[in-house]
């Protein structure tokens, strides 16, 4: 945890080949497409003198996330790393359209092969880190800084959650659904309910509650009020069970319903679409704490939020205080290219591609 928090004030560079558990196979080439290394094979053969410098480089305005994993893997499967010269920027910066991000110079045969590899951890990384922190800009469109949660893990292969989780983090998520997500920066994952523990208690969100309290006593209580599709109901009913011990409930409404607030109420109905989490049910349930005294009680809003869907709430002043967010942030929507532009310090490279050198990288 401390090097990470040293890393953020930037009085450390890398994190290191310690946090990052690779797969043993990767320096035999497994994981590499085979032209790589059946060019690694003619490189050795036939140019084992020359030296090539390649780049790295994506085509979106982004913030860059998995150089320390990209220096960590080139240190461990690169043959005689420390004979390569490495410049690379840092986790968390904000890079331009092809900009170059990181080049690596040496024999090709000691590193081509991890070209593909390095491109692959730099676009999910990056992806993600870019994800979030869209997400978390839109959540201070009012001024306010909102809690942006995590909530990756059941979107994607349980093995990407510790670098998800940490590119995540990089992209400005401090709350982490699971303890692995929080692996590489040194927190725990944190949460409340889910629907499954309403269940047990056979739909009893008062129940469910005080059994979750009785348990974990020392956390802040939030409660899941979307199980019997009436969030305003159950809402209250805990609110007036657990008082100012209730911190906040979380609504978590399938897209396919429509919650029974406006079965009730069907004059509000309107020009909106009433199915799963919207801003009027929203509205409603505050107007409804508010009015029988639990303005403390905060709302969390989870279920198919993105950036634009969260910029559309905090422009109409939709008063949720915190946001859930899941399979949106790991959309792998940023591609890397690596490129040998220079053979023996001179130019040489396919049409179109040049060396691009870039003043903020720094000698690794």
């Amino acid at each position: 945890m401390k090097e990470i928090e040293l890393k953020m004030q930037g009085k450390i560079k890398r994190l290191t080949n310690k946090t990052f558990k690779f797969d043993e196979r990767v320096g035999d080439g497994w994981f590499s497409a085979v032209y790589f290394l059946k060019t690694r094979e003619i490189a050795e053969k036939y140019k084992s003198d020359d030296t090539v410098t390649m780049q790295f480089f994506q085509k979106s305005h982004a913030v860059l996330c998995g150089t320390d994993e990209v220096i960590a893997l080139i240190k461990t499967f690169s043959k005689n790393p420390d004979e390569l010269e490495i410049y690379s920027l840092e986790d968390g910066d904000k890079v331009k359209p092809y900009e170059t991000v990181l080049t690596i110079t040496g024999p090709y045969q000691h590193f081509g092969f991890l070209e593909g590899v390095i491109d692959g951890i730099f676009a999910r990384r990056t992806s993600v880190a870019t994800n979030v922190y869209n997400v978390v800009k839109a959540a201070r469109k009012s001024g306010k800084q909102k809690p942006v949660i995590f909530m990756g893990d059941r979107d994607d292969h349980f093995t990407q959650q510790a670098g998800d989780g940490y590119a995540a983090y990089i992209g400005g998520s401090k709350a982490q659904a699971t303890h692995a997500m929080s692996e590489w920066w040194g927190k725990r994952g944190m949460g409340t309910m889910p629907h499954a523990l309403i269940q047990l208690f056979e739909g009893d969100i008062v129940a469910a509650s005080r059994a979750y309290t009785e348990t974990y006593p020392e956390d802040d209580l939030v409660a899941l009020v979307d199980y019997n599709n009436d969030v305003i109901i159950d809402s209250l009913k805990v609110a007036r069970e657990f008082g100012d011990d209730l911190k906040g409930v979380r609504l978590d409404t399938s897209n396919n319903m429509v919650d029974r607030y406006f079965c009730r109420h069907p004059e509000v109905m309107g020009a909106f679409d009433p199915r799963g989490v919207n801003p009027e049910l929203i509205f409603a349930l505050r107007r409804a704490l508010d009015e029988e005294g639990f303005t403390h009680v905060n709302i969390m809003a989870s279920g198919g939020f993105n950036d634009e869907k969260i910029t559309a709430y905090e422009e109409q002043g939709v008063p949720v205080d915190m946001y859930g967010v899941g399979r949106s942030l790991l959309q792998i929507n940023i591609g890397f290219t690596g490129d040998n532009v220079k053979l023996n310090g001179k130019h040489q490279a396919k049409a179109g591609r040049k060396f691009k050198p870039n003043p903020r990288l720094e000698r690794v």
